[in-house]
């Protein structure tokens, strides 16, 4: 038996998450598992770095799976990309032994991707979250972002998500703003990365951060909400349609052919 160590991109549009659900929910685990399962003729459970939620998606999720396989990595990596449906796909696969894609993490980083066309164009696909017309404040959204950086309490924009535990502090190396033009119009992005995450943390954050932007709340304000430790202050949640988890990280030893 062998671990084997994975790279997961996804659409996560048509999924109820990434966690495996009661049949016949759609979720990603569920679907990643069925296809090991057709290619080696055995049952695998999936972990992964994190559960995203329904609707969120991934272009760099790392997964892990034991199996009994003979043959060369790539044979399985081609295999189960051909079992897959065409919203998920392996984007690399090695042999790793002890490798664990949550435990060994010492990162995790998302992007929230925003659009301000004109009007709703339906050609920016499935993966940004579309606010036509709007205008956005984006120094004002860059203090409130450095505002969340370095080891603080996130009780306020989310909750643990494993119910064993009660801790709410995390720590945030990145926490940025950047604008670019597209071509139907600006798109602005939102780039976190911390140790982990508190469930519809990022989305909470981008929430109360677009509301600054809009000039519906102050500086002060968000820094008050921060300072709250109260969920029910921070009352704006981003659609999950914009965000990707994008990238995991891992020391040196354990990042060979994963990062």
């Amino acid at each position: 038996m062998a671990r084997f160590a994975a790279v997961l991109a996804y659409d996560g549009s048509a999924y109820r998450g990434f966690q495996r659900q009661k049949p016949p929910t759609p979720t990603i685990q569920a679907a990643v598992e069925r296809a090991i399962a057709r290619v080696s003729g055995e049952a695998a459970t999936i972990v992964a770095a994190g559960r995203t939620d329904a609707g969120v998606h991934a272009a760099g999720q790392v997964i892990a799976f034991d199996l009994n396989w003979r043959h060369k990595e790539a044979d399985l990596l081609r295999a189960l990309n051909a079992n897959l449906p065409a919203d998920i796909a392996l984007q690399s696969l090695c042999e790793r032994a002890g490798f664990h894609p949550r435990y060994d993490a010492l990162w995790r980083q998302y992007v929230y991707r925003i659009a301000l066309p004109a009007q709703r164009n339906p050609m920016l696909g499935r993966q940004i979250w579309q606010l036509p017309g709007a205008k956005l404040d984006m120094q004002g959204m860059k203090a409130v972002a450095a505002l969340c950086l370095g080891e603080q309490d996130f009780a306020a924009f989310g909750s643990p998500p494993h119910p064993e535990s009660s801790n709410t502090r995390r720590t945030v190396f990145v926490s940025r703003w950047q604008r670019e033009e597209g071509r139907f119009g600006p798109i602005v992005s939102y780039r976190i990365r911390g140790t982990a995450f508190l469930y519809h943390m990022v989305r909470r954050l981008v929430g109360a951060m677009v509301e600054v932007g809009r000039g519906a709340m102050s500086r002060e304000d968000f820094e008050q909400i921060v300072h709250s430790r109260d969920i029910k202050q921070a009352k704006a949640l981003a659609p999950p349609i914009g965000l990707v988890l994008e990238a995991v990280g891992y020391p040196p030893a354990r990042a060979n052919g994963i990062n």
